[in-house]
């Protein structure tokens, strides 16, 4: 069995935690806020909620994620659904009120390295991923758009 790996992006905005929440838990919005990765987004299976399905991406790199667990303003839990490019895939994005106004963002995921020697270089790319998805997903719901 491979080893597990795991990243952890952390963020802070102005925006209350149920605007980020919403915008982040609304698969077809990715494609509103999160260009130049993200061209589509859509629903495979109505959300939000537990079973629902976005995919995102851009054609013909297309990724499907299952809600896993979801607390509406609050927390999204998800995995890939379908063909899995990395295995045991959970990620979390947890909203939470900062004190003296705003929210803390924190969006982390978790994985098992799919080939030996890969996991260090995979986590790596995630988090960069991530941190550049948490940026815009913070710029968007700070400014409406």
């Amino acid at each position: 069995m491979g080893r597990k790996f795991s990243f952890e992006v952390n963020r802070t905005s102005t925006a209350p935690p149920e605007a980020l929440a919403a915008l982040e838990a609304d698969g077809p919005r990715w494609a509103e806020w999160g260009k130049p990765l993200i061209v589509q987004a859509r629903w495979a299976r109505p959300g939000p909620g537990v079973g629902a399905v976005r995919e995102v991406g851009m054609w013909p790199v297309l990724f499907r994620e299952e809600t896993l667990e979801y607390e509406p303003g609050r927390r999204h839990v998800y995995g890939f659904a379908g063909p899995r490019p990395l295995k045991d895939y959970r990620a979390e994005v947890l909203v939470t009120p900062a004190d003296g106004g705003g929210t803390h963002l924190r969006w982390t995921g978790s994985f098992t390295e799919p080939v030996r020697g890969t996991g260090p270089a995979l986590a790596a790319l995630l988090e960069r991923v991530i941190r550049l998805f948490s940026a815009k997903l913070v710029r968007a719901a700070e400014t409406g758009r």
